[in-house]
């Protein structure tokens, strides 16, 4: 058992690092196109991607989370017969999609409102589209026998690529937009091919009607939350063109993206908190030990809030080789950074929550709550953005992060019960709360006045009593007895 779970949190370990490592290298690329593209032109390629978001879902109906379900049962089914299955039939869908896609490609283009000299972007959406399609269940192959490494190896030179010719093309040749479509359909061409041992390997070209009908019972199931969870994460970017311009969207995408760094941190916590509490929901003292730790994501989450919250438009305007990180064509989308960081940190009690319904094997409701909070998404951003424009998108997510979260806690209750630290919880976001109305009452602060701030936040959180010696050493007890009853 105990080898199992070396196993578990190594591969996590590597999953993790690699996505984190991704993400930050595609991060890199924000600052370099605020210096590169203007605004209208960053809205094109927000709106662009959003859509990609959700043609990625329609592209493959769940089939990679089928394929991971009947390759794993190797006493009943040839693994190289369910992996050719859903690999031939994601071939043969993706590319029905992809011929209706460029056969109304101009429609498509005047419906998204792409200009006309930009026409060539569709034809690289829907390549990128199929490879990326092609990858995924050899990716899959590689997570189901434990190729953690190749896995990770692969997703972050695809990363390294698109980045490289980014730079190359834009900053070098002057290519603009187009280069961005380009340089990721050259990564995504150079990831299949990468994986073309595993597909050879695995692959006859032959049909199982039984295994193929079973594959797609499983897996379009999925598709509905896939799109839910979707429409999340993007749908604020095609509603906030549509309800204003690509210059909004290009500000609001680049501004967006600056909460990276809260989104970083719960991607951490997420990676190492579901093997945490698999692996000790059995533990007598398992709810105590979930309590604390909801706390203590809070505490921590609260204080990256404040310190960027605080300091982001200091941090933009850090200058590099003569640059500042973000150029001065998107600042007015600063004031939405704040209310992005609060969303991502209530995804990140709604991560929290998930221990009670995963353990319980509740995941039945994750649709349901996931699709609420898309339905608040949606009509909070025609709601907000009339009134109060980029600013009101962002509200929505945070909305939207918010209903899941509580829906979840609501559901999560019912089966698995945990007294969480409310009166500290509470506490928590009082100091949040009074240091919001400080910072945003006596703004703009001077440096010295932002600092201060940051330390009457911490002053806060120790008067409360939420930061003590006393509460350090009693979580380093309560595992240290969780530790001895093993």
């Amino acid at each position: 058992m105990k080898e199992k779970l070396k196993e578990l949190t190594k591969d996590t370990a590597v999953y993790g690092i690699s996505t984190i490592l991704s993400r930050f290298l595609t991060f890199i690329l924000v600052p370099f196109y605020s210096q590169y593209l203007i605004p209208a032109e960053y809205g094109i390629v927000s709106t662009v991607y959003a859509y990609i978001a959700f043609l990625n879902i329609l592209y493959l109906y769940g089939m990679d989370s089928a394929y991971l379900k009947f390759a794993s049962l190797k006493d009943e089914l040839n693994p190289k017969e369910v992996f050719s299955n859903g690999f031939l039939f994601v071939l043969s869908t993706s590319i029905i999609l992809s011929v209706i896609i460029l056969s109304f490609r101009s429609s498509i283009n005047y419906a998204i409102e792409i200009p006309e000299q930009f026409s060539i972007i569709t034809i690289y959406t829907t390549l990128i589209l199929f490879f990326d399609a092609l990858s995924v269940i050899p990716f899959a192959y590689l997570r189901i026998t434990r190729k953690a490494k190749k896995f990770a190896l692969l997703k972050t030179l695809n990363i390294v690529l698109t980045v490289t010719l980014n730079i190359i093309l834009i900053a070098g040749y002057r290519k603009g937009i187009e280069a961005i479509f380009f340089s990721n359909l050259a990564a995504s061409i150079f990831t299949i091919l990468t994986l073309s041992k595993e597909v050879f390997q695995n692959l006859n070209l032959k049909f199982d009607s039984e295994i193929l009908k079973r594959m797609l019972r499983f897996g379009i199931p999925y598709l509905p939350a896939g799109l839910a969870s979707m429409v999340i994460q993007v749908i604020d970017r095609p509603i906030l063109q549509k309800l204003t311009n690509e210059s909004v969207v290009g500000v609001y995408q680049m501004n967006y993206r600056l909460g990276i760094f809260m989104m970083l941190f719960v991607s951490m916590f997420q990676y190492a908190w579901q093997p945490f509490f698999l692996s000790n929901a059995k533990e007598k003292n398992a709810k105590e030990i979930f309590s604390k730790v909801m706390t203590y994501f809070i505490l921590a989450g609260s204080l990256i809030l404040v310190l960027l919250s605080i300091f982001i438009d200091d941090i933009v305007k850090i200058e590099i080789f003569g640059r500042n990180f973000i150029n001065s064509n998107y600042w007015d989308g600063l004031p939405i950074v704040p209310v992005v960081l609060f969303g991502y940190l209530f995804n990140g009690i709604y991560v929290n929550l998930t221990a009670g319904i995963f353990i319980e094997e509740k995941t039945k409701y994750i649709p349901y709550i996931t699709g609420f909070g898309a339905l608040a998404n949606v009509v909070a951003n025609f709601i907000l953005i009339p009134v109060y424009g980029m600013m009101g998108a962002a509200f929505a997510t945070l909305i939207s992060y918010f209903v899941m979260a509580l829906g979840l806690y609501f559901a999560a209750r019912k089966f698995y019960k945990i007294d969480y630290e409310y009166y500290k919880i509470t506490k928590i976001f009082i100091s949040l709360g009074v240091t919001a109305i400080v910072f945003y009452y006596f703004s703009p602060m001077s440096l010295l006045l932002k600092t201060g701030l940051l330390i009457f936040f911490i002053a806060l959180l120790i008067i409360f009593g939420i930061i003590n010696p006393n509460e350090i050493k009693s979580l380093k007890n309560l595992f240290r007895r969780k530790a001895i009853t093993k």
